[in-house]
Parts: C-alpha cells; sequence; structure tokens
C-alpha cells in the first residue's frame, strides 16, 4: 500500500496512543507501517513535524465539531451556553482517540493550528461576553484543563488489582463523603455541572456597563449575587 502522509498519521496516532509523548518515536511507527524510518521523513521531516500533524487532525475534528455545536444554538443563546457547546463538543471528540486528551494538552507544544484556533474561538466568546482582557487567558485555559483533566480520567486504565466487595465496604467507611460524591451524578452530567461552576466564576469578572444593567452571567448585586 502506497506511503502516504494520512497513513503515517493513522499509525502514529495508534503508537502514540500505547507509548504518550515520552515513548514515541519515528522508528515506531516505520514499524507499525513495515518500513525504514528513513522512507518516513520524505512525508514528515521530523518527530516534531509528524506529533503536529497528528495534534492537528484531532484539534480540527473538534474544532468542526464545535462549530457544529455553536450553529445548533438558539439565536438568543448567552456566553456560558456558547461556552458549554464548545466544551461538550470538545470532549466528544477527542474521547474519540486513544490519547487524545495528552495530544491535546500537549498541542500548544507543538503550535498546533488547530489548537490555536479553538483557543483563538474560545477567547473570542468570552471577550463578547464582557470578561476583561486580563482575564480572557486565565478563563479561557480553565475551561480547556476542565476538558482535558475530565478525558484524562475517563481514557485512563482501570485498577491492575480488582476491587472486590470488601473494599468497596472499606471506602465507604472511609471515605462517605468522597464514596457519595462520586456516585451523586453521572459523568455527563458532572462535566456539565463543572461547566456550570466554571462559567459562574468566570461571570464574577464580566463588570456591568456603567450604570446599565449587568451583564448576562454576571452577579446582579453585591458579593453573593443578591442585589
Amino acid at each position: 500500500m502506497k506511503l502516504t502522509a494520512d497513513r503515517i498519521i493513522d499509525a502514529g496516532m495508534a503508537v502514540f496512543a500505547q507509548t504518550g509523548y515520552h515513548g514515541f518515536s519515528v522508528r515506531q511507527v516505520a514499524d507499525r507501517l513495515d518500513v525504514h524510518a528513513g522512507s518516513l521523513y520524505y512525508h514528515v521531516p521530523s518527530k516534531a513535524a509528524l506529533l503536529q500533524l497528528m495534534a492537528d487532525r484531532v484539534v480540527r475534528q473538534a474544532y468542526e465539531a464545535g462549530t457544529a455545536a455553536l450553529a445548533g444554538l438558539p439565536a438568543q443563546a448567552g456566553w456560558p451556553a456558547r461556552v458549554t457547546a464548545q466544551a461538550v463538543a470538545l470532549r466528544q471528540s477527542i474521547r474519540q482517540h486513544p490519547g487524545g486528551a495528552i495530544m491535546l494538552a500537549g498541542s500548544p507544544k507543538t503550535l498546533s493550528s488547530g489548537a490555536l484556533s479553538l483557543m483563538e474561538r474560545l477567547l473570542a466568546t468570552l471577550a463578547e461576553a464582557g470578561v476583561p482582557p486580563e482575564h480572557c487567558g486565565t478563563a479561557a485555559d480553565t475551561v480547556l484543563s476542565h476538558v482535558t483533566g475530565y478525558v484524562l480520567q475517563e481514557q485512563s486504565e482501570p485498577p491492575a488489582v480488582p476491587v472486590t466487595a470488601e473494599d468497596v465496604a472499606a471506602l465507604h467507611r472511609s471515605f462517605p463523603r468522597t464514596v457519595a460524591a462520586a456516585a451523586a451524578h453521572g459523568p455527563d452530567e458532572k462535566f456539565t455541572r463543572g461547566l456550570d461552576l466554571l462559567c459562574a466564576g468566570i461571570g464574577t469578572l464580566i463588570r456591568p456597563p456603567s450604570g446599565g444593567a449587568p451583564t448576562e452571567g454576571a452577579p446582579s448585586g453585591g458579593p453573593d449575587g443578591r442585589s
């Protein structure tokens, strides 16, 4: 079969899912394709270039998913709904790739244009909402960290040692609040509830126009949000 950049990326994604950044090498990708490593460099000049192409594939798919999610929102949707739509689409997209969360987290290192596009759109959403410029970057980073951290947990390996009924009972006795919190909601609801909390916090940064009504998402009065 003809060696192409797409085939190399496919193989790279499969290797990366097993090794992560630290164990990843072009030679392993070549072995998976049953070719000499030198033949890969005709299509991909370096390991860094291959990682960039791989990250771009993952995050561009995520970007397109976010575009579709935003297009599906009603015209009157507020900024929290737009932030949530982007984050939910991002989570769903990177979950489709083993190691996708690790790749997303490391994509800025490769200067992935897809990852930069994700960040640019999220920053624009926050800026349009009225988040002050000095807080936009931190707010966007926090939202993206919520996504990557959540998917990293979802994609983590199960415990090496089976958990017995006795182990579960001991956990209930020793850590009742933690166990109850873990069982309170399903994974999708936990994810969106986390986004709700983040948006509520970001909303406190939005300053209402002078003499006008509070900007959407901002508290309506004092620190507790009461008038």
